[in-house]
Order: structure tokens, then sequence, then C-alpha cells
């Protein structure tokens, strides 16, 4: 894919639509677009948290290790952005990411997310919106599991 139609693609994303098309460009050529198989790993539960992912087609499945073995938490789809939770906590893994179907995404180095964070105000207040939407449903999926 060109330069440009990989930008095309990421125009097309909710949460880089407010940047400028240079900015873009070079997001695009800064990273890496990745295939992944089904049942292929993106990264597991542990892992160093040294990327981000995009998700530009296919699904994936993210999954924890529960007392009776992985505990599938959530499909995420196209457009969705997987990995920034390690990220910006400075941690491990907390979950692993399995493609679900054959899936493209662009994986973005943890430097440039941060980087594309620092210069974005919009798109941190995006990255922030999402994993409080995620807290949220987490936190009804566990009280109806306890109710």
């Amino acid at each position: 894919m060109t330069l440009d139609a990989e930008v095309l693609s990421l125009r097309q994303v909710p949460l880089f639509r407010e940047v400028e098309p240079a900015r873009l460009k070079l997001l695009a050529f800064t990273s890496e677009r990745v295939h992944f198989e089904p049942g292929q790993r993106f990264f597991s539960q542990g892992d160093v948290a040294d990327a981000a992912y995009l998700i530009l087609e296919g699904s994936a499945a993210v999954s924890i290790e529960g007392a009776q073995g992985p505990f599938r938490l959530a499909l995420l789809t196209e457009n969705a952005l997987v990995g920034e939770m390690g990220i910006l906590a400075d941690q491990p893994r907390s979950a692993t990411v399995t493609a679900e179907t054959a899936t493209t995404a662009l994986r973005v180095d943890r430097g440039v997310f941060l980087e594309l964070l620092s210069q974005f105000p919009q798109i941190s207040i995006a990255v922030m919106r999402e994993l409080a939407l995620r807290l949220e449903q987490t936190n009804q999926a566990l009280a109806q599991s306890r109710g």
C-alpha cells in the first residue's frame, strides 16, 4: 500500500480525523502495517508494552488468564486501538490479544505513540474516553456477574 493510501486509511479512523495529513503521513511512515492470521497473537499478557496497534481490518480477542484458564474480555474490530494501556501505565501487557479473523493492523511504536499524544491533545482525550468507556463496561460486567 502506498503512503498516500495509508494516510487515506488513517483518515477513516475517528481517533485521527482531526490530525492534519502531513502528520498522518509521518505516522504512516514511522508505523508498520502488520498482518495476523486467525489465532496468531499480537502480544501476550506480561509482555513488554513496546507498541500500540490500530486494527484496520479484521477482529481480535482480548483475554486474560483466570483461575479456570483464559477469560475473554472483549472482541475488537476495525478502528479499535489496542495495547495503549501498557504504554500509558508503563507496565507489562495486562491481557493477551489474539487475531480472531485475518487481521491487518498498524503497529505504532511506543515512542511514536507517546509523541502523538503529546502533540495532539484531541487524540489524548479520545484515548482517555476510550479507556473510561472500557472501565465502565468492565465495571458493569463485574456487577452483573456478582448479581
